[in-house]
């Protein structure tokens, strides 16, 4: 990897994903909604969850209050999330994680590479890992 720097960090592509999230986002009849902040950066991320029988996700909806970085990963997720279940989202969270803690390893989903450049930027792995870890929240929520 070459030496990394903020323009490499906030990528055309960070930039387009992060203004593709929905403004005031929201499902009209969630069945578990959980809100979590990043104590770092002070990212916010209310996520709205609809699953089917099986605990299937059906339904996403995201609000954010978060740097680029938090919105593209919000909005990577809300496009990718449909049709998984909580141990699914689990898998990909915890490969997004040590990416960005190692700088290496495999993503279960292609489109996270865009956050490898993040890995030299310890502050900012909060606000990425923000909307999987809220959307956990939400699945567990609506298992208990």
């Amino acid at each position: 990897m070459s030496s990394p720097n903020a323009h490499s960090l906030y990528s055309l592509e960070i930039l387009r994903l992060a203004t593709s999230l929905p403004h005031n986002d929201s499902l009209g009849d969630p069945q578990s909604t959980a809100t979590s902040r990043a104590p770092l950066c002070g990212s916010e991320m209310t996520v709205d969850v609809a699953l089917d029988a099986n605990n299937i996700i059906t339904g996403l909806a995201i609000r954010a209050k978060a740097c680029a970085l938090g919105q593209a990963s919000a909005a990577l997720l809300r496009a990718k999330a449909l049709g998984q279940n909580a141990t699914q989202i689990s898998v990909v969270r915890d490969s997004l994680k040590a990416a960005l803690q190692t700088g290496s390893g495999d993503l279960r989903w292609a489109e996270l590479e865009v956050f490898r450049y993040a890995s030299d930027f310890p502050a900012r792995h909060g606000a990425i890992m923000l909307p999987f870890d809220t959307l956990i929240a939400a699945l567990e929520k609506a298992a208990n």
